[in-house]
């Protein structure tokens, strides 16, 4: 099986080796066919795009026999266009160049497999019309940068293309000779040291999963800037200021991880911390349920206009469930 090409479209057959035998069909077809992510070969799967001996299966966890024959079929991808739909925005400045807008927690930005409707983005095209720029592509229309589906704040979308390209520059450059600042408050475990401090280090896909980012030698450059704010039960919990140098998937969850102190809430990166949730107290722990994601909001967006070239600043404060959180922290601490 091995060298098993993936090309969409087309048909791949081979037969299971002895020393593959009795292994899960998901995990061989993984090891098998690296182009794709185990979740979507699972997809696949359960779509009916694989049969062994020649019978259709959906059972992901379907043991193979040696000498099984394996069909995988990947179909071709699917480039569908966004469709208006009314999803509330709360926006927070519109013109004729440019739109800003303070995300709640559970929107998608853009569409991708799994989510390719109730987006942020057909949530624009609703808003807007056919003003969005077309540079970031029909799944993409004006987006120039993004936030994780959990995290809350502010994001700038591009209506026209001058915009796009104007404000593309200015997100390439990292606010490193421009006005670009981006900013974002946190709440994670354990107090870290010093009081500020720079994290310095490259990310790139988790070879082991690809859901997930990791801190690798050889990946693309991260730098995060952290500032503690305030520190809640004797150091159990801290307040921390994040202001981004570089914009990576997951950079401040993944760079928080990686110092020791990941975000509270967050199931991808703070899995072994789980265990202090219980020495919270009851209102703080109520709160932190409730919030249901990671503890991440992205408070100030700040850049140059592309078209005036006006300095626009924009803050927002910490959504209702952050901030019962940090109450509740806050109340107790000072007890």
């Amino acid at each position: 099986m091995s060298g098993v090409r993936q090309v969409a479209g087309e048909r791949q057959e081979f037969v299971v080796a002895a020393d593959e035998a009795r292994e899960r069909l998901d995990r061989l077809l993984a090891r098998h066919v690296p182009a794709l992510s185990r979740s979507r070969l699972k997809a696949l799967i359960e779509a009916g795009q694989v049969t062994v001996g020649g019978r259709t299966t959906t059972d992901a966890g379907q043991k193979v026999h040696g000498g099984d024959r394996i069909a995988l079929v990947v179909p071709e991808p699917e480039d569908p266009t966004p469709a208006a739909e009314a999803i509330p925005l709360d926006v927070v400045y519109e013109d004729d160049a440019l739109i800003v807008i303070d995300k709640p927690a559970g929107l998608v930005v853009h569409p991708a497999a799994g989510h390719w409707t109730g987006t942020l983005v057909n949530a624009l095209i609703a808003h807007c019309g056919t003003s969005l720029s077309g540079i970031g592509g029909i799944r993409r229309p004006g987006i120039v940068h993004r936030l994780d589906k959990d995290t809350t704040g502010l994001m700038v979308v591009a209506k026209t293309d001058q915009a796009h390209a104007g404000l593309s520059r200015q997100f390439a450059d990292h606010g490193r000779s421009g006005p670009l600042e981006r900013a974002y408050v946190a709440l994670v475990w354990g107090r870290p040291k010093p009081d500020e401090f720079t994290i310095d280090a490259p990310l790139d896909r988790d070879p082991r999963n690809r859901e997930r980012i990791a801190v690798r030698a050889g990946g693309r450059e991260a730098i995060t800037h952290v500032g503690i704010e305030d520190s809640f039960l004797d150091g159990l919990v801290a307040q921390v200021a994040c202001q981004l140098e570089t914009g990576r998937t997951h950079q401040i969850r993944v760079h928080m991880a990686h110092r020791g102190h990941p975000l509270l809430g967050d199931e991808t990166y703070a899995k072994g911390f789980r265990t202090k949730t219980a020495k919270l107290p009851e209102a703080a722990r109520l709160a932190l349920e409730a919030l249901g994601r990671q503890a991440l909001h992205a408070r100030l967006l700040g850049f140059e206009h592309p078209v005036s070239g006006e300095t626009l600043r924009f803050e927002s404060p910490p959504p209702a469930d952050m901030a019962r959180l940090i109450a509740a922290l806050r109340d107790r601490s000072e007890a």
